[in-house]
C-alpha cells in the first residue's frame, strides 16, 4: 500500500566509512568522505573529509584530512586543514599541524605542535585610532 522510496546517495560527502574494532589494517587509506576508525591502522591516511578516530580505534602512520576528532591513540604526524579536536581518553605522539587545535582536560598529548597562520593582521595603532576617531 505504502511504499517507501529508497533514496541513493551520490555525494560521497554526505557517507561515512567506518572500520570497526577489532579490524586490523596495514597500507594506505585514500578517501574522499568521512571517516570513522574503531580498529587498527598502520599506515597513511588521506581524506578530503573527516577522521574519527574512536575510543577503540589506533593508527600508527600519516594524516592529512580535514578535520579530526581524536579519542583513541595516534602516534605519527598529523595535517589537519581545520579543526582538531583531542578528547579526553585521547593519547597523541609525533607532530601535529593544524589551523585550529581542541584539547580536552586529560588527554596525553605529547607532540610538537604547529598552529597555520588563520590569523588576521592587526592594523597598526595609528590606522586604528584613525579608524576610531
Amino acid at each position: 500500500m505504502f511504499e517507501k522510496s529508497q533514496k541513493v546517495i551520490n555525494d560521497p560527502f554526505a557517507r561515512t566509512n567506518r572500520i570497526v574494532d577489532g579490524t586490523t589494517i596495514t597500507g594506505d587509506i585514500v578517501s574522499q568522505a568521512d571517516f570513522r576508525l574503531d580498529g587498527k591502522l598502520v599506515g597513511n591516511f588521506t581524506s578530503a573529509g573527516k577522521i574519527v578516530i574512536g575510543p577503540t580505534g589506533s593508527v600508527t602512520g600519516d594524516i592529512k584530512c580535514l578535520n579530526a576528532d581524536i579519542e583513541g591513540s595516534y602516534s605519527g604526524r598529523i595535517e589537519v586543514e581545520e579543526l582538531l579536536t583531542v578528547k579526553a581518553k585521547a593519547s597523541i605522539t609525533g607532530e601535529v599541524i593544524t589551523g585550529k587545535l581542541a584539547v580536552e582536560p586529560g588527554a596525553e598529548f605529547t607532540a610538537a605542535c604547529t598552529m597555520k597562520n588563520n590569523v588576521k593582521p592587526i592594523a597598526p595603532v595609528n590606522e586604528q585610532q584613525q579608524a576610531a576617531g
